[in-house]
């Protein structure tokens, strides 16, 4: 790990739970594209209001990065790149846009916890993420939906 702060979290949770010693250096990751929504995340998966992310599978296909896989561990950073706390997948689902549901909605802990809330941010953000690519967003399109557990944070 490259990140300093993510590799002595990291440190800490193997010092507390050594039944994880032999598994894989986690991913480091910062959700979202703005420092406020960055932080506001952070912040709600420290209080186990957050237990669930979502993608859109075009956004992680153009960067060439692979859906996330159940049991991995991944250290969560605030905008700045401060390690904050880790979590570990617990559930991976492919959904059309226009077929998620209000209890994922809910898992996701934002705003109002509404899937009318969700939506709304959502599509603004897979807006902003696909028109980096010259692509927009679809009702139909593909949404990968994390479910995770907090397991450790500072």
């Amino acid at each position: 790990m490259e990140n300093a702060s993510a590799r002595n979290l990291w440190g800490d949770f193997l010092d507390a739970h050594l039944e994880f010693a032999s598994k894989d250096a986690p991913k480091v990751v910062r959700f979202y594209d703005n420092e406020q929504d960055t932080n506001t995340c952070v912040d709600l998966i420290c209080k186990e209001t957050k237990r669930a992310v979502s993608h859109s599978l075009m956004g992680l296909q153009q960067r060439n990065m692979p859906l996330p896989k159940i049991g991995e561990f991944s250290v969560v950073t605030d905008w700045e790149g401060n390690a904050k706390c880790i979590i570990r997948t617990t559930s991976v689902k492919l959904t059309p846009f226009f077929a998620v549901r209000e209890e994922q909605a809910r898992l996701e802990g934002e705003g109002d916890k509404s899937l009318e809330h969700w939506k709304k941010t959502h599509w603004s953000y897979f807006s902003r993420e696909l028109a980096e690519f010259g692509k927009i967003p679809r009702e139909s399109m593909i949404v990968v939906f994390q479910g995770f557990e907090l397991l450790f944070k500072r």
